[in-house]
């Protein structure tokens, strides 16, 4: 079965050290965290790479990474921009940022043609979700409802050793089934040994090491793609007007899940994520990732 990986990288451009937090280099020939990503979905058999970017950053992107990933995959651009909305929906005046994660994934529509995962273009997530992911997609082709899948990894596996974290927590039934994300800031390990946190009323929250979180990595069957359509209009109906509304995968995950139209498999990943949440983690990132060729 053909697989496709997408990967988001549109990011609203904001400045990170060197330059665009995508394009960072890391690796010792100026790979990128993408390209380590990248290699782990090839080890994983994933048959082709849909990367979204904005066409602002496509001339810079396609130097630092993109003609090269082209003699190792087959690569596919799609482009999140602001006037990409579905019907006669217009972009408010003011409005600046795009419309989220949702929405890009909504933008890549008309090149997605298979099951796919989605990851973040800044984050590095081990081979091993990769494999599980193409293991359950492949495997849960007949379904009443959407068969989705989700990544979740170790809180104790996320963390930075260089400031606090947003993450979302998962809480999951006997079955392994997600039934809840529950956003939680400023999360750190404390000098004893503790995770802690913050809800949304900014009541301390203790973590436990082993919890799993989101990162973001999304498994979905092609079938998802109608159902986001029409959850983009529902959602531009009722917040267009707002200009820092935003369409985030998330949600509409959440959604299915509360309306009983999908199912969400969490699948334990034992790897470490690696992410620069802060300038300061570059060394660090570097430092993990220096062994693997790519």
């Amino acid at each position: 079965m053909k697989m496709q990986l997408v990967v988001m990288a549109a990011g609203i451009g904001s400045r990170f050290g060197e330059g665009i937090k995508q394009l960072t280099p890391i690796g010792p020939n100026n790979e990128i965290i993408m390209d380590y990503s990248i290699k782990a979905a090839l080890d994983a058999n994933y048959d082709e790479v849909i990367i979204i970017i904005r066409k602002d950053i496509e001339k810079e992107f396609k130097e630092v990474i993109g003609n090269r990933l082209e003699n190792k995959i087959n690569v596919k651009y799609a482009y999140q921009e602001l006037e990409m909305l579905p019907g006669n929906f217009k972009v408010p005046n003011d409005r600046k940022r795009p419309y989220g994660t949702a929405h890009a994934i909504y933008c890549a529509k008309d090149i997605i043609d298979s099951p796919f995962i989605v990851i973040n273009a800044d984050d590095y997530y081990g081979v091993e979700g990769f494999v599980k992911v193409h293991k359950y997609l492949s495997s849960n082709t007949k379904s009443d409802k959407y068969s989705m899948c989700m990544a979740g990894y170790i809180i104790g596996n996320t963390l930075s050793e260089n400031g606090t974290v947003t993450r979302g927590l998962c809480k999951k039934n006997d079955e392994g089934f997600l039934t809840d994300v529950i956003e939680t800031y400023e999360i750190s390990k404390k000098s004893d040994g503790r995770i802690t946190g913050e809800d949304n009323n900014k009541n301390e929250v203790i973590i436990n090491e082993n919890d799993l979180v989101s990162m973001n990595m999304f498994g979905f069957p092609y079938e998802f793609l109608s159902e986001l359509e029409s959850r983009f209009i529902s959602f531009l109906k009722v917040n267009n007007d707002n200009i820092k509304s935003e369409f985030l995968l998330p949600q509409v995950v959440n959604d299915l899940i509360k309306e009983g139209k999908g199912t969400v498999k969490v699948l334990p990943v034992a790897d470490k994520w690696y992410g620069m949440t802060y300038a300061s983690d570059k060394e660090y990132v570097k430092k993990a990732l220096s062994n693997i060729k790519i």
